[in-house]
């Protein structure tokens, strides 16, 4: 229920920031949810290229899993978008499986 009422709270503050000239990223912040969303859209675009190379090599999700060896329900853990408790290690093993390399860089914000 708490959700609904702080999904209805963004949807009327979005609609009014249009208004008053607030940003998308300013909302987020405000409602506390920037990191969430961040942290969750990172992971949408990594899994989304890994699972493109794999397409890419016609690799199917089981012969992924036996080059990493694990199993298949972990590479659908490793390829969903909003799983966002995959750690860095495992995204780079899964990227390196399809012949990519994970990188990260900070940037000043």
């Amino acid at each position: 229920m708490a959700k609904a009422n702080r999904k209805q709270e963004a949807e009327n503050r979005i609609a009014d920031a249009s208004s008053v000239g607030g940003t998308l990223e300013d909302l987020l912040v405000e409602l506390g949810e920037r990191d969430e969303v961040y942290g969750e859209a990172l992971k949408r675009v990594i899994s989304w290229g890994i699972d493109t190379a794999r397409k890419e090599q016609s690799l199917s999700k089981s012969a992924m899993a036996a080059r990493l060896g694990t199993s298949r329900t972990q590479i659908e853990r490793i390829l969903d978008p909003a799983n966002i408790g995959v750690s860095l290690d495992t995204l780079e093993k899964a990227a390196r499986s399809v012949g990519k390399r994970l990188k990260i860089e900070l940037i000043d914000i």
